[in-house]
């Protein structure tokens, strides 16, 4: 059974879709300084609710994300591995990966890219 919940903002548009075996996000717009604390506090709600197995975070319609940005992913990121879920990136292109790949924390992810992640130590 698949349940969908949506929130949009000026900035930013997130959709949770529960379903087999985890939780699917997916994300539009931009996640900046003044959209993150609206992703971050869905993200840690959904954490610390549900504990999924796995949590994707589709970034395919993102089209700009800050640093607020990948703090909130790094936070969403230790609380998963924290609550033994899995935490993967999807759809990640252009500027988002570029920053990404720029801050060398790109490899902390696990992506929907090939990535080495042996020589990246885990976030806890």
């Amino acid at each position: 059974m698949t349940a969908t919940e949506s929130i949009s903002t000026q900035d930013i548009s997130i959709q949770v879709t529960d379903r087999e075996p985890g939780v699917l996000i997916c994300l539009g717009g931009r996640v900046t300084v003044d959209s993150s604390p609206v992703l971050r506090e869905r993200l840690l709600a959904l954490l610390k609710r549900q504990s999924p197995p796995t949590l994707i975070i589709d970034l395919s319609e993102v089209s700009y994300i800050d640093c607020s940005g990948i703090a909130t992913l790094i936070e969403a990121l230790r609380i998963a591995h924290q609550r033994n879920s899995e935490l993967r990136l999807r759809g990640l292109h252009d500027g988002p990966r570029h920053l990404l790949e720029v801050t060398g924390l790109l490899g902390l992810f696990d992506t929907d890219g090939a990535v080495d992640h042996s020589s990246v130590p885990r976030v806890t």
